[in-house]
């Protein structure tokens, strides 16, 4: 390795020598000439010859050197220098401006301390081109050979060729550093020592720029292989040339130049994050402890001068690692053109520290606040750069901003078409997904389309099958599945409170049991506990225990394996949806299996409520056929307009009235026609066709309509004949029109104004769903009398049950009634009835109905139809008190236990309570029966009083409707008395 190292130093030197000579020759020759004959000689092409060749030869120095600057070098050993101790020169320049950083390291085995103090003089010597065996050392120990130095001219130029020729080898270096510090001294310009080792460190460092600094950089020490020991470095701010001189180390056998006291080391290069970019984590970046820079000089307008004087000095310098300065001074003098920064000053110091780190780190344009760093009047052009459009007032900047624009430009259309396209792509992908949505509820629509279908046809099949078999099925055993389902509508379902509740309120079904070849599946819409399910049994086993002790014993056991309460169990899946009985029987699998294990071998049907079309669906997964209508033709007759529709097909008596009113001016223009027929209604009620219990119902009195007085003398006046007439009528009908807005904006008032508080809100919903308009009977004594009717398939139309309604606080609204009832002769009471029922049946409706109608006194009359029957019963379905729930059903029996309220089987009379729920209890039934209807009020209202008065105290009354319904008892019972009266006067009359 040191003979190849030998080698290539001779090649360089031969090299360096040959163009040395072909320079001083061609000087020689320009001073020569020749006069014969009158003539000069010319020398022009042997001076071209010779510039030609001396341009082949530095052409070719420059490939070898930049092939041996590749290389790795091994330093030589530096052990057999001469034993000489050599006085340094008196000279000595201040090195107060730049620290002293000096790597310490372990000592290196294998030399005695005799030999290090010998190699410490023989790098004296080196550092020292002035003394005369300066030379010799260099040319013993490395094989250079140092020029003679003849003219101080030529020498000058031999060091000018030095400083600005290509790289050399680590030994050429320090040949041509010993050289140019010679003629240096000679000149008067030679710079510190100091600096002098600061560039040849940097051109030591510069030859190998990809390798490690730390480990590619350390030679052999000696003949023999030495451990690689890892310098350390360390920062005293105090060190002086004495340090130097103390520890003798050599500048070339140490890797890279020490880092500053604000830098770290090179070899991380890592990258941190400036306001402006990234930029690596380098030397340049910070400034150099440097209080006074005494190597700057002046850029003007991205210019530098070379002729300048500051810029000669920097450049003589640091002549040795000008190579790696000159590519950072260049980026700098772009920079400066760029921004067309008009003065810079430029710290040397800090480029030659910075070009360090750009042959180690950067191979491309580094950032601009780095580069910066190295002027001393940075924040001045750092606020000049940064100025919006600066760029484009430097060199290239019409061409830099027409790019700018362009891509801008560029960019704008892009972004343009981009979002262009995205947004399309967001649309496309919304109408696909929209139309496969529509596409997939489309297919779902259809397949609930076509099953719905398949269950109505298969209903149908069914009803035609029980109708057909209807008097043998009659007359056989059977099993009734009941369902107490309200299919109302969801909005309906929703406002109602308690709507499970109110489905229960049909459990008296079970009572179907009492017909031995009935067997009762009851569907209930609420989880019953123990004590209900113990009531009902005991309650059903007293049914039959009047025939004897063995017969009733018998049939109380087979009244019990006779009846059976399922809960479904998607009751506890909605708890809160308020969904109707055939719903979430739908949707348990489990009672569906039960029932239809119940029910197997077995002839059945399913006997509903309010029909819905789940009814169809859970007959479909039954297989048994439903007594009742379809659910399109039950909601279509259901209404208030559907009823009057019917009574009308029966030729009964209807009140004055119309229906379907769906719009505010046919609601105004209805009523002014049937006011005006009709002179002495004196309340008309307006009535939503969905809506039931009256809640949707409302009312407005003719006292309040101000030509109300005006109409009566103008119908007097004409008569009741003449006021037939459409001619007659049109006065006060044009007169009634101008007046019914205001007329019931003012004074129509809802019947229950929990549900709708005002008439604004009433009239929303009326419009909406659709009602009528109906006279209230002339009379101040009004009974509704409501009969169940049993429409069977066969054809035949069954009374079951008719009594007169009880009202609580609001005379519309249903809570109770007495069976049998007395407003009605029983003869016109069934031949109406019958011909409601046909009216039905003809519109395919079938199963059981109710009917609700109005009476009132003859006044010419005052007749009373009579009573017909021997025992009358006194039936509250939907009685609530608040204060209940405080009371368990065991509690509550065991109270009118003790106040003597129950029921006599021996006499068949007394009272019988109805239970629907274990939780909430706030919501009974109760039947009192008695030989009469005077009685059977009395033992009611009494049990009424009773009950409210022990689970109440004076502050805490709850909420109930007892009260209300107490009074309108109290109505009764007066007009049962004044009738008794008025019948034992008559009669000796008669």
């Amino acid at each position: 390795m040191a003979d190849t190292l030998k080698n290539e130093d001779t090649v360089g030197a031969v090299l360096f020598q040959v163009q040395d000579d072909l320079r001083q020759l061609r000087c020689n020759l320009e001073k020569i000439t020749i006069s014969e004959r009158g003539t000069t000689l010319d020398i022009q092409p042997l001076n071209s010859a010779i510039r030609k060749t001396e341009s082949n030869i530095r052409k070719h120095t420059e490939d070898y050197l930049k092939t041996v600057t590749k290389q790795l070098l091994v330093l030589p050993s530096i052990e057999d220098l001469q034993k000489k101790t050599v006085q340094l020169p008196k000279r000595k320049p201040a090195l107060e401006s730049i620290p002293d950083m000096h790597p310490h390291r372990e000592d290196l085995p294998g030399a005695s301390p005799g030999e290090k103090h010998k190699s410490a003089l023989a790098m004296r010597l080196l550092y020292n081109p002035a003394h005369p065996n300066n030379r010799a050392i260099m040319h013993q120990k490395f094989g250079i050979s140092l020029p003679n130095v003849h003219k101080r001219s030529t020498n000058a130029a031999k060091h000018h060729r030095i400083i600005t020729g290509p790289a050399m080898s680590l030994q050429s270096i320090e040949q041509k550093g010993r050289h140019s510090l010679a003629l240096e001294e000679e000149m008067g310009t030679v710079p510190d020592p100091s600096l002098l080792r600061m560039s040849i460190q940097h051109k030591a460092a510069s030859l190998h720029p990809r390798g490690n600094s730390y480990s590619s950089k350390i030679g052999l020490i000696g003949s023999k292989s030495r451990c690689l020991k890892q310098l350390k470095w360390e920062t005293e701010p105090g060190s002086t040339c004495e340090r130097i001189d103390r520890e003798c180390t050599p500048l070339w056998t140490t890797k890279t130049p020490p880092p500053s006291t604000t830098s770290k080391s090179l070899d991380h290069r890592g990258m941190v994050q400036d306001t402006n970019g990234l930029f690596p984590k380098s030397p340049q970046n910070l400034h150099v402890p440097v209080n006074v820079s005494k190597y700057s000089f002046t850029i003007i307008k991205g210019q530098i001068n070379p002729m300048a004087t500051d810029f000669f000095h920097f450049k003589q310098s640091f002549s040795l690692c000008w190579s790696s300065v000159v590519d950072a001074l260049e980026a700098l003098e772009k920079l400066l053109r760029d921004f067309a920064v008009p003065l810079a000053k430029v710290s040397g110091e800090r480029l030659v520290e910075y070009s360090h780190g750009w042959d180690n780190g950067w191979r491309k344009t580094p950032p601009v606040i780095s580069l910066l760093s190295v002027l001393e009047n940075r924040e001045e052009v750092l606020d000049l750069v940064s100025r919006p459009g600066q760029r484009y007032k430097g060199v290239g900047g019409i061409e830099a901003a027409a790019i700018h624009i362009q891509s801008c430009w560029r960019r704008y259309l892009a972004r343009t078409a981009y979002l262009r396209h995205c947004q399309r792509k967001w649309a496309a992908g919304t109408i696909a997904i929209s139309w496969l949505m529509h596409t997939q509820m489309r297919r779902v629509r259809k397949a609930l389309q076509a099953r719905r279908f398949r269950q109505l046809e298969n209903y149908r099949s069914r009803a035609q099958h029980l109708a057909a078999n209807w008097k043998h099925i009659q007359s056989s055993k059977r099993t009734i599945i009941h369902i107490p389902s309200l299919g109302y509508s969801q909005s309906q379902r929703l406002n109602l409170r308690g709507f499970d509740i109110l489905q229960n309120i049909q459990i008296s079904r079970l009572c179907d049991i009492r017909d031995k070849n009935v067997e009762v599946i009851y569907v209930c819409p609420r989880h019953l506990e123990e004590d209900i399910l113990h009531y009902y049994t005991s309650l059903l086993k007293c049914d039959g225990a009047t025939d004897g002790a063995d017969t009733g014993a018998t049939q109380a056991s087979s009244s019990i394996r006779r009846f059976v309460i399922l809960t479904p169990e998607a009751v506890d899946y909605f708890p809160t949806h308020n969904m109707c009985l055939s719903t979430l029987l739908k949707y348990s699998p489990r009672t569906l299996k039960r029932i239809r294990n119940l029910i197997q071998g077995k002839q059945a049907y399913i006997v509903g409520g309010v029909a819905h079309v789940d009814d169809l669906a859970v007959a479909e997964e039954l297989g048994v056929p439903v007594l009742a209508p379809e659910p399109a033709i039950a909601q279509l007759y259901s209404t208030k307009s559907g009823g009057r529709r019917i009574f009308a097909g029966a030729e009964v008596d209807l009140p004055p009235g119309q229906e379907d009113i769906y719009s505010l001016n046919q609601l105004h223009e209805t009523l002014a026609e049937l006011m005006a027929q009709n002179m002495d209604v004196q309340r008309w009620l307006f009535k939503m066709d969905s809506e039931h219990g009256g809640r949707g119902t409302a009312y407005c009195d003719m006292c309040h309509l101000s030509c109300h007085n005006w109409a009566l003398k103008e119908y007097h006046r004409y008569g009741a004949e003449l006021w037939n007439t459409k001619r007659i009528q049109e006065s006060v009908l044009l007169r009634y029109l101008d007046e019914i807005p205001e007329w019931l904006a003012r004074h129509a008032r809802p019947a229950k104004t929990s549900f709708y508080p005002n008439w604004a809100c009433f009239l929303k919903t009326f419009l909406r769903q659709g009602g009528v308009v109906e006279a209230y009977p002339p009379s101040d004594n009004v009974t509704c009398v409501t009969v169940d009717l049993l429409l069977e398939p066969g054809g035949e139309v069954t009374m079951l049950s008719c009594g007169d309604q009880l009202h609580g606080s609001c005379q519309l609204e249903t809570i109770g009634s007495t069976v049998p009832q007395t407003s009605v002769h029983p003869e016109t009471l069934h031949s109406i009835c019958m011909r409601v029922g046909q009216a039905c049946l003809q519109r395919l409706i079938v199963g059981y109905v109710s009917v609700d109608l109005a009476t009132f006194l003859n006044h010419d009359t005052m007749e009373q139809k009579p009573p017909a029957v021997n025992r009358y019963a006194v039936i509250g379905s939907h009685l609530f008190h608040s204060n209940l729930s405080m009371l368990y059903h065991n509690v509550f029996f065991k109270m009118c236990k003790a106040h003597g309220i129950g029921f006599n089987l021996k006499r068949k009379q007394g009272t019988v309570f109805a239970l629907y729920d274990s939780s909430e209890r706030c919501r009974i039934g109760m039947i009192a029966v008695s030989e009469d209807l005077q009685g059977a009020l009395v033992t009611f209202a009494r049990n009424l009083s009773v009950i409210h008065q022990e689970i109440s105290a004076c502050k805490t009354q709850g909420e109930t409707n007892f009260k209300e319904l107490i009074k309108d008892i109290e109505d009764v019972l007066q007009m049962t008395v004044q009738n008794k009266k008025r019948a034992v006067e008559d009669k000796p009359a008669a």
